[in-house]
């Protein structure tokens, strides 16, 4: 019978915290919702949901309105939701973000679209 051969040995182990703080560390994954930094990673860049709708697909519409006014901008779901298929309750929600300096030009466009809409409706009596 051969016996097998473990890459790392308990040997090779870290014994103190002199070996502990020698190891490589590993890389951290940005954070991508809340806050992240620039490509040069000299600035930090603070998202904020600017409007909330039923599902994805509408937030993904919302989103690529504002990326055409020039104002960057994320649709996004919670994962549970999207992987479940939901549109409706706190997992189904789609959500529209943007830094924050453009927060207000993102709502002014929003209302804007909203107020255009209600003014082409028909009124039903």
């Amino acid at each position: 019978m051969s016996s097998t051969t473990f890459p790392l040995q308990p040997d090779s182990l870290p014994h103190d915290e002199e070996d502990v703080d020698s190891r490589p560390k590993p890389e951290t994954a940005p954070v991508t919702r809340a806050t992240e930094t620039t490509p040069s990673g000299k600035e930090t860049v603070q998202w904020e949901n600017v409007a909330e709708t039923m599902g994805l697909l509408p937030a993904q519409i919302i989103a690529g309105r504002l990326q055409n006014e020039g104002i960057p901008a994320r649709a996004w779901q919670e994962s549970l939701g999207v992987v479940h298929g939901l549109t409706i309750g706190p997992l189904g929600t789609g959500h529209v973000s943007v830094p924050r300096e453009f927060v207000e030009q993102a709502l002014e466009i929003l209302d804007a679209e909203a107020d255009d809409l209600d003014e082409t409706e028909p009124d039903h009596p």
